[in-house]
């Protein structure tokens, strides 16, 4: 039997995740968890096979829980959870050590293939995101801006893009004030933008946001 944790914020997500999992024979969802936290007191206690991570969670984010994960217990396997488009965070995620990431869009249709090549010790990897990893190879990844952001400078960069301030950046992602202007002066060093609204002109014109 396949042990299998699902970590969303969204009630409604994780019931219908949980849905798709228990209607296998072969899995069994283990526990629930609505945050990173959460997710990491559940992975310590019950040390699930898989995990079922949404990569967008207020405070510790899903990048981050996944790398804690993966120091803690290396062998559980995670398999990354997104609304965003592929080309965001696939290439992130997977070097950060993900079995697998797929959209919330397709999880009916990938979810339980994705779970059972993780537990087998594979990547699941659609065929986009494999067009999009043979495409980050190919070519100088320092060529785009957003590439050379750190994976926190990158979620601020986000929150920028989509219009919010300093502040509610600060409140959405547990960060102090100056720390979220720390990181916005690095993101400005990093792409050559002059200013915020560079910043969500970029992201417009690459589907970022």
């Amino acid at each position: 039997m396949i042990n299998v944790l699902i970590v969303d914020d969204h009630t409604i997500v994780r019931h219908g995740l949980a849905q798709i999992v228990n209607a296998e024979s072969d899995m069994t969802v283990l526990g629930e968890a609505r945050n990173g936290d959460e997710a990491l007191e559940l992975v310590a206690r019950s040390t699930p096979d898989v995990v079922v991570l949404d990569i967008t969670m207020p405070g510790r984010n899903g990048l981050e829980t996944l790398k804690e994960i993966k120091r803690r217990q290396p062998d559980v396997s995670v398999i990354m959870l997104s609304m965003h488009p592929k080309d965001q965070y696939a290439v992130r995620v997977l070097k950060a050590g993900a079995s697998g990431y797929i959209t919330k869009e397709s999880a009916p249709e990938e979810l339980v293939v994705a779970i059972r090549k993780a537990y087998e010790g594979g990547k699941y990897i659609s065929p986009d995101v494999a067009e999009l990893l043979a495409s980050y190879i190919g070519h100088d990844s320092s060529e785009e801006p957003h590439r050379r952001l750190s994976d926190r400078e990158f979620e601020v960069f986000r929150q920028i893009a989509i219009g919010k301030s300093i502040s509610q950046i600060s409140a959405d992602l547990n960060l102090s004030v100056k720390t979220v202007s720390t990181y916005r002066t690095r993101i400005l060093e990093k792409t050559g933008f002059t200013s915020n609204a560079d910043i969500v002109k970029y992201c417009i014109e690459n589907a970022l946001t």
